[in-house]
C-alpha cells in the first residue's frame, strides 16, 4: 500500500490513517458544537453525567434486543440522557437539593448500574466495558460498510449522519436554543418552551455520545464536550462565533490528537485529550481578553501610561509653581517605581515631551501643552467635587489624581462648562486651592 501524504514528524499516512483522523475530527466537531449550549447554560458536568449515566441505556437496549444495531443503541441511550435531564431537574426542584449534587447522585447511580449491566451481558457475547469506557479509535476503519458504492467505516458513516442532524436541529432552532442557553426565563416570558428546548439538546447530547462510544469512548467524549467550547469562550463572547470556533478546535483537536499519538507511538485518546488541554492553555494564556498574558499586557500598559501622564504634569507643577526641572530622584519619589519611572522617561523623551540635561529634566513646548490637559482635568474634577459635593478642598486631590487619567475629552468640556457656571465668567477658572485652571 502507497502513502497518500507525508508529514514531518508523523511520517507517512496511508487511507487508513485519513479515515481515523476524519473519524476523530467528527467527534470533536460534533461534541465541540454541542458543548457550547452546556456551558452556556453551566451545565457543563451534564455532559459527563450524560455520557456517564447513558450506559445503562446502552446495555439495557442491547439485553432487550440482543444486538447492537444503531438504532436500538441510539433509542436506549435517548431514553437514559433524558431521563438523567429530568432526574437532575426533579431532585434539584422537589428535594431542595444543589443542582451540582443532585446531578453527582444520578450519573453515578446510572453509570454504576451500567457497568453492572454491561458486565453481566459481556458474561454471553463480545460486549467489552473497556471498548465503552475508553473506545478503541484507531480500529474504527477496520468495520465498514458501502454506502453510494464507495467503501466507508461504519463509525464515520454514523457520525457524518449525526452531523447532518445535529448542524439541520441547531439551524432550525438557533433562536431558541441561543435564548434559552443565555435566559431561560426570557425565553418562557417570550413564549417558548425552554424546558422542551432543553431536552431535544439533552437527546442530541445523548446521541452523539452513543455514536461516539465505539470510537472514543465516554471518558473521551467528557472532555470533548467542555474543552473545545470552553476554549472557544476564552476566545469570543459572540454565540454564533462561539460555536464555528468550537466546532474548529474540536476537530483540531480529534485531528492533531491522532498524529500526535501517532508520532509518539502511544495512546490516541489520551493524545486528543491532551492536544484539547494544550489549545485552551494557550486560549486562556493569549486570549485577547481574558487571556492571563493579555491581561498582564493591558495592566503594564496602563501602568505605564499613568506613570508618564504623572510625570507630565510633576513636571508642568514643578515650572508652575517654582519655575526650575525636577530631578530623576524627585520623579521617583512621587511615582514609587525607579523602573517604571526610568521606562517611562524612555518613552517621553522619544515622544519629544521632555529632555533631560544635567540629571534634570524638563518639559518641551509640546510637552508642556500636552501637561496642560491632564492638569486642567485634575483641577476641574477638584473643582466639580468642591461645588457640587460640598467637599472640603483638602480632600479632593487623591479622588482627582485617579480621575484624571480616565476623563474623556467630552467629558472635561462639560466639567469646564459646570464649573465656569459657578465662577465669575470675566476671572480665568480657578480651581478650590485658588490656582488656575490652564485650557486645553
Amino acid at each position: 500500500m502507497n502513502p497518500i501524504l507525508s508529514l514531518p514528524f508523523v511520517g507517512p499516512l496511508f487511507s487508513y490513517d485519513l479515515w481515523v483522523i476524519a473519524t476523530a475530527s467528527l467527534v470533536g466537531a460534533l461534541c465541540g458544537v454541542l458543548g457550547c449550549y452546556l456551558l452556556l447554560r453551566r451545565l457543563s458536568m451534564l455532559g459527563d453525567a450524560i455520557s456517564h449515566a447513558i450506559l445503562p441505556g446502552l446495555a439495557g437496549a442491547f439485553i432487550l434486543s440482543g444486538s447492537r444495531d444503531l438504532v436500538w443503541m441510539l433509542l436506549g441511550a435517548a431514553v437514559v440522557g433524558v431521563l438523567t435531564g429530568v432526574l437532575t431537574a426533579g431532585l434539584h426542584r422537589v428535594a431542595k437539593i444543589a443542582e451540582d449534587a443532585s446531578m453527582g447522585v444520578v450519573f453515578t447511580t446510572l453509570f454504576a448500574l451500567g457497568v453492572l449491566l454491561i458486565s453481566f451481558a459481556a458474561r454471553n457475547v463480545d460486549l467489552d466495558p473497556g471498548c465503552v469506557l475508553y473506545g478503541l479509535l484507531e480500529f474504527t476503519p477496520l468495520d465498514t460498510v458501502r454506502i453510494l458504492g464507495l467503501e466507508l467505516p461504519r463509525v464515520t458513516a454514523t457520525l457524518a449522519a449525526a452531523a447532518i442532524v445535529v448542524t439541520v436541529v441547531l439551524a432550525a432552532l438557533h433562536k431558541e436554543i441561543k435564548l434559552v442557553a443565555f435566559d431561560p426565563a426570557l425565553a418562557a416570558a417570550l413564549g417558548m418552551r425552554p424546558t422542551l428546548v432543553h431536552f431535544v439538546m439533552v437527546a442530541l447530547i445523548a446521541g452523539v455520545s452513543v455514536v461516539s462510544f465505539e470510537s472514543v469512548g465516554s471518558i473521551l467524549v467528557v472532555a470533548l464536550l467542555v474543552t473545545p467550547a470552553a476554549t472557544a469562550h476564552l476566545l469570543t463572547d459572540r454565540y454564533a462565533r462561539m460555536m464555528i470556533l468550537a466546532t474548529i478546535l474540536g476537530a483540531l483537536s480529534g485531528g492533531g490528537g491522532y498524529l500526535l499519538a501517532k508520532h509518539l507511538d502511544t495512546s490516541t485518546a489520551g493524545c486528543v485529550c491532551i492536544v484539547g488541554a494544550f489549545f485552551f492553555l494557550a486560549a486562556a494564556l493569549f486570549s485577547p481578553r481574558h487571556g492571563v498574558l493579555s491581561r498582564l499586557a493591558r495592566h503594564a500598559t496602563l501602568r505605564l501610561r499613568i506613570c508618564r501622564e504623572d510625570i507630565l504634569g510633576m513636571l508642568y507643577r514643578a515650572a508652575e509653581l517654582r519655575s526650575r526641572a525636577l530631578s530623576r530622584d524627585e520623579l521617583t519619589q512621587g511615582v514609587g517605581s525607579t523602573w517604571l519611572v526610568d521606562l517611562a522617561l524612555i518613552l517621553l523623551r522619544r515622544r519629544g515631551l521632555v529632555v533631560t540635561h544635567d540629571a534634570a529634566v524638563r518639559l518641551t513646548e509640546r510637552g508642556h501643552i500636552e501637561a496642560r490637559q491632564f492638569v486642567g482635568t485634575h483641577r476641574l474634577w477638584e473643582s466639580f467635587l468642591t461645588a457640587r459635593l460640598g467637599l472640603p478642598p483638602d480632600h479632593v486631590h487623591a479622588a482627582a489624581h485617579k480621575a484624571e487619567h480616565f476623563i474623556p475629552p467630552a467629558v472635561r468640556e462639560k466639567l469646564a462648562q459646570d464649573v465656569r457656571a459657578t465662577q465669575p465668567s470675566t476671572s480665568p477658572l480657578t480651581d478650590p486651592h485658588g490656582r488656575q485652571i490652564p485650557g486645553p
